[in-house]
């Protein structure tokens, strides 16, 4: 007999996902037939699985420990990385993610900032082995794997989901600094409609709903409404320092935004201007796109999220960027 007593990080969901996440390689109906015969149960009472686990339930299993082990897969090891962490709290971490990482595995063999951010927590024991069966530790924003800047991460469950909440509803104001081809002045707001193409992962951009380019093939993408609000920080006469504030955060909004404005991101290869970004990188060796998050502003928040109401979080610009910037004479 197994004795589990729900923690923190394990609030907050169905009995049933626990199970699945803790005996991983069991099938759904074993837990439901487990659970039918009191061979699981909660707080000892017959459980259906749908109950909402809370920090201090008990979970037993009437089970042997060769049963519990075999459909329990082994544990993952996470290869270490030195991070950029900007701020950190008992539920929260942000992340001043370098150009050239993922935010998240494209696929299995991919190591990414999530893997990363878990090695950290194991070692400095903010997470257990055991914990790590039921609760991943995740990113609750994504930047593209050459955009650099925050990430912001939940190191709870509770955590995880409300943070996870307040990017999709837009109480975070996000902001970015950008190089981009061309001389911007002012400020402005551009509302347009994206289209992504899952099969080039490139987006396609559109004044107008429902006028996609005649060149895209489009059929399986949805298109969205996407609204972005850019000021003009500083011009050589040829390129311009903007800030940009990202309203909605769709695929590679700000990169094809822009470029669809006139105004294309020094050194992106995918939507900007190919001359302009080759004499980049033959003077400096720009590999990425000059595109940086470097500011989130925080609301009043409650709950495990306190400690970030009102926060402004801010990261440093990469090397390359503020030499670039310097040498135009734009920062």
């Amino acid at each position: 007999m197994r004795e589990i007593v729900i923690r923190e990080n394990e609030s907050g969901q169905r009995l049933d996902k626990f199970l699945a996440k803790y005996m991983a390689l069991a099938p759904k109906s074993f837990f439901y037939k487990m659970m039918r015969k009191k061979n699981i149960t909660l707080n000892g009472k017959k459980a259906q699985g749908k109950e909402q686990l809370k920090q201090g339930d008990m979970v037993k299993l009437f089970l042997s420990d060769e049963t519990v082990e075999k459909f329990r897969p082994k544990q993952t090891v996470y290869a270490r990385k030195e991070l950029d962490i900007l701020y950190e709290d008992r539920h929260t971490l942000f992340v001043n993610k370098p150009a050239g990482m993922l935010s998240q595995k494209a696929k299995p063999s991919d190591q990414s900032l999530v893997e990363y951010l878990t090695a950290y927590l194991l070692e400095s024991r903010q997470l257990t082995e055991e914990e790590l069966r039921t609760f991943h530790p995740s990113v609750c924003n994504r930047l593209d794997r050459n955009t650099s800047g925050i990430v912001a991460a939940g190191k709870t469950l509770a955590a995880l989901q409300t943070l996870s909440a307040m990017f999709r509803e837009r109480s975070v104001r996000k902001y970015y600094l950008c190089l981009v081809y061309g001389v911007v002045s002012g400020e402005k707001k551009i509302r347009a409609f994206l289209t992504k193409d899952g099969r080039t992962n490139r987006v396609t951009v559109e004044r107008k709903k429902g006028t996609p380019n005649s060149g895209a093939d489009i059929s399986d993408g949805k298109e969205s409404f996407i609204e972005t609000e850019y000021r003009a920080l500083r011009t050589d006469g040829e390129v311009t320092l903007m800030e940009v504030h990202l309203i909605t955060g769709k695929t590679h909004q700000i990169r094809a935004h822009l470029a669809a404005e006139g105004y294309p991101i020094i050194g992106d290869y995918k939507y900007g201007n190919r001359d302009v970004n080759d004499i980049f990188r033959r003077k400096y060796g720009l590999t990425s796109q000059l595109l940086h998050s470097y500011r989130l502003c925080f609301p009043e928040c409650e709950g495990e999220l306190a400690e970030l109401s009102g926060k402004e979080i801010k990261a440093p610009v990469p090397e390359l960027f503020r030499k670039i910037c310097a040498d135009r004479g734009v920062m």
